[in-house]
């Protein structure tokens, strides 16, 4: 490790721009994309700001410790699928399900009600072909001026990229898997 003089002048310039709605992605084959989605959703429910998260994966009885919390806290999370692809038992309804929640998250974003909308594991359908790209990137661009959209999940579409304002790409470096230590509550979960 280099040991480093902390700066002491403010190493940037302020921004001189308007405020307005951002679309972030998370994206990437490390850990931390719906974790930091997650935290954004929490800082922003702290500022008393309208969020909503969509689990485009996730099934809507799931209890991770996300949806316990944010049960608690009345912030309102949905999941919208029936688990990923290797536990589906019929495929075709999976993509129904994501579609059916696309619509649903679609009319969130462009209602414009809320200051946050997370889109957790959208990449997934959409690099599947059960969700329409250009109805996506069309969403996005169309939203109203307020609304901030996060997307998360491997392998994100270039297009969404190129219309995204922040892109952060989790880098796997290590992962205890790896090591064979399994998923633990809490952590993975």
């Amino acid at each position: 490790m280099q040991i480093e003089t902390p700066p002491t002048e403010k190493p940037y310039e302020k921004a001189e721009g308007e405020r307005r709605g951002l679309v972030l992605v998370n994206t990437g084959d490390g850990k931390g994309k719906s974790t930091a989605a997650f935290g954004l959703a929490l800082r922003a429910h702290g500022r008393g700001k309208a969020v909503k998260i969509y689990q485009f994966m996730k099934v809507p009885s799931a209890r991770f410790g996300e949806h316990r919390m944010f049960e608690q806290l009345g912030l309102p999370l949905e999941g919208l699928g029936d688990g990923f692809s290797w536990k589906s038992r019929d495929l075709e309804h999976s993509a129904q399900l994501a579609r059916e929640g696309w619509a649903r998250a679609r009319d969130t974003i462009l209602a414009g009600a809320h200051f946050l909308v997370v889109l957790d594991e959208i990449t997934y359908p959409l690099v599947y072909g059960w969700l329409p790209l250009d109805e996506v990137l069309q969403t996005l661009r169309e939203r109203p001026s307020q609304v901030h959209v996060v997307l998360t999940g491997r392998r994100c579409p270039e297009e969404i990229i190129a219309v995204a304002d922040t892109v952060t790409e989790m880098r796997l470096v290590k992962h205890a898997f790896q090591a064979g230590i399994p998923a633990q509550r809490g952590i993975e979960d």
